[in-house]
């Protein structure tokens, strides 16, 4: 059996729904071969697979742990300026919708992006990425929707789209174009959305990998969201939805009845929209970093959630106003303290089921014969210690596609 690199003697946390918790075997063998992974098993079956003294690229693991590569499903890495100003209104008592109906919020961050020149967007989130990878991130994606104009959502996709080319991560682009009314268009929600339908999404094409709308009070209505989302599929562009963030306008339901990949937030979500979404296969995203950062109180419905067997991931929701995070660690944690997922389900929603909520599953996300290798070397002595500490960074090694990066 060829391979470029063998992961030997490591506990190997597969994630791949074998019966054993995080599908974990211990002393195992990952083998790869051209940026794939080709076995999974025990070292002492693999051993007798692979005669000694061959010439092989070994990686000794020594009891370590060995998973797939993160995957930070939600964020807005792209963006100009800060919002520490605003950060210190809510702390005197200013609310994130007054923020917002103010003009400062999306908007502010917006005006900033506008300004911003193409390689000061590069350089900044070039730096936020970087951190990541640092703790085990191989995929994650980048969301447009701080230019609400053409040539500036353009810019920000083509921001991400150069980022992926020069750093080791795959990158997802999904245009947000319908993320707030810009302030040229105050008043004409709808008169801005045929900007969007029309030509905006018209620009994007061949720069993204999906479409997403803020379905809330201070974003989008249904009827609204609706025709965004009618106009991405009639491109063949997949569907995600912010929604029942703040209030229940039943954005998830909606988005999961038109076969979204994922309805994220969910804070306010009801009954009937986890039934849409586990009827359809919507992921759940949930965002801890928001949560908390906003000082939400409303938790989103694990119990729910868990009886309807929806699929749930954790995601950073890197942006300037509501979430300035850069650890999917400290977010997995977050989900465990905050909304009382388990470690195991934490870990699940950083790794298979985000990969769901972007749609590339079949290819990563898991420790399995076919599957992209993209694999982190942990210094724990369980998997628990993943979603436990904070501030601690355990990663050691990050592989790519079978390309040691980090």
């Amino acid at each position: 059996m060829p391979a470029e690199l063998i992961l030997r003697n490591f506990n190997v946390i597969t994630m791949d729904g074998r019966e054993q918790a995080y599908g974990l075997i211990r002393n195992a063998t990952v083998a790869v071969q051209d940026g794939k992974i080709t076995w999974v098993g025990e070292t002492q079956e693999f051993d007798k697979e692979i005669p000694a003294g061959d010439s092989l690229n070994v990686l000794e693991g020594n009891g370590q742990f060995l998973s797939p590569g993160l995957i930070d499903c939600h964020t807005h890495l792209v963006w100009g300026g800060s919002r520490a100003d605003e950060w210190e209104q809510r702390l005197r008592g200013v609310s994130y919708e007054e923020i917002a109906r103010q003009g400062g919020g999306i908007l502010s961050t917006v005006a900033a992006t506008r300004d911003a020149t193409a390689d000061q967007l590069f350089q900044a989130a070039r730096t936020r990425i970087e951190s990541l990878i640092g703790q085990g991130v191989t995929t994650l994606e980048i969301k447009s929707g701080y230019g609400l104009n053409t040539e500036t959502e353009l810019k920000m996709l083509q921001v991400a789209t150069a980022l992926g080319d020069s750093l080791p991560v795959e990158i997802h682009r999904t245009f947000l174009g319908a993320h707030a009314v810009p302030r040229e268009y105050k008043g004409r929600a709808d008169q801005y959305l045929d900007l969007v339908c029309g030509e905006m999404l018209g620009a994007v094409q061949g720069l993204c990998e999906s479409v997403d709308v803020f379905c809330e009070g201070i974003g989008f209505n249904l009827a609204q969201t609706r025709r965004v989302f009618e106009a991405a599929q009639a491109q063949g562009l997949p569907i995600k939805v912010h929604a029942e963030q703040l209030s229940n306008l039943r954005g998830a339901e909606l988005a999961a009845s038109m076969n979204a990949l994922s309805a994220d937030h969910l804070e306010y979500l009801d009954e009937s929209g986890v039934a849409a979404m586990a009827q359809h296969g919507t992921v759940a995203v949930l965002l801890p970093g928001a949560f908390y950062f906003i000082h939400e109180t409303q938790k989103p419905p694990l119990e729910l959630l868990r009886q309807y067997h929806v699929p749930m991931a954790i995601a950073t929701d890197a942006n300037p106003g509501s979430s300035p995070v850069t650890s999917l660690l400290l977010m997995m944690n977050m989900a465990c303290t905050l909304f009382r997922l388990t470690p195991e389900e934490a870990l699940r929603g950083v790794t298979c089921h985000a990969a769901q909520a972007l749609g590339i599953e079949e290819r990563v996300g898991t420790i399995e014969v076919g599957k992209q290798a993209d694999l982190v070397v942990w210094d724990i002595a369980s998997p628990a210690e993943l979603a436990y500490g904070i501030g601690h960074n355990p990663c050691r090694t990050v592989i790519k596609s079978g390309q040691i990066i980090e």
